[in-house]
């Protein structure tokens, strides 16, 4: 009882175009490609190489197409994050300026020793909170003038300093990412001069 095997799988390579050689195949009268002889110099190199040429054309005019694409793709992805992002920061920031009462109230009261006990512990959180989301207070005493962050409520003179210095934070700055949503209310004294 001998095992009997199935015939062998015949493989046609129909492609026009021979993978070794890269000349182009004549089609046989039976439809299949019949391997390219040798060329010799005959009538029909000159519409072999026109194919050829056209092919590589093609070819390079779709690559080229094809990376332009994917750079469009790239940069609208990019842009897309971007966009988002921004969104993302404007909104934050609204949520944070709309709160900035609220922190100046809580300011004033640990000021003045008026938050104790559970408001003290929300009062806590609610700062790491938007601390976390990258809200920053700044102003502290003694640091020099920038009219970029800080806004002057009062101005003096004074021969202890020899830049333009704050001397008093009157009401603390916030800003975000960067951003300045309140400036630090300052009173500065100037070099006298």
């Amino acid at each position: 009882m001998a095992e009997e095997f199935p015939e062998p799988a015949v493989v046609r390579d129909n492609r026009r175009i021979d993978p070794e050689t890269g000349e182009v195949r004549a089609a046989s009268p039976a439809g299949e490609a019949a391997p390219a002889a040798p060329s010799v110099g005959g009538p029909d190199d000159g519409a072999a190489e026109a194919d050829r040429d056209a092919a590589q054309s093609l070819a390079a005019e779709r690559l080229d197409e094809l990376q332009r694409l994917n750079a469009e793709y790239a940069n609208y992805r990019k842009r897309v994050e971007r966009d988002r992002d921004v969104a993302r920061n404007t909104a934050l920031a609204g949520v944070a300026e709309s709160l900035l009462p609220v922190l100046d109230d809580i300011h004033l009261a640990r000021q003045h020793g008026d938050l104790t006990g559970p408001f003290a512990a929300i009062a806590d959180k609610l700062e790491a909170t938007l601390t976390r989301f990258g809200l920053e207070r700044y102003g502290q005493d003694g640091e020099p003038f920038d009219p970029a962050v800080h806004e002057a409520l009062m101005h003096s003179h004074s021969d202890e300093y020899e830049v333009a210095t704050c001397v008093t934070v009157l009401q603390p700055g916030y800003r975000f990412a960067d951003r300045v949503l309140r400036p630090a209310r300052v009173a500065v004294a100037d070099p006298q001069g």
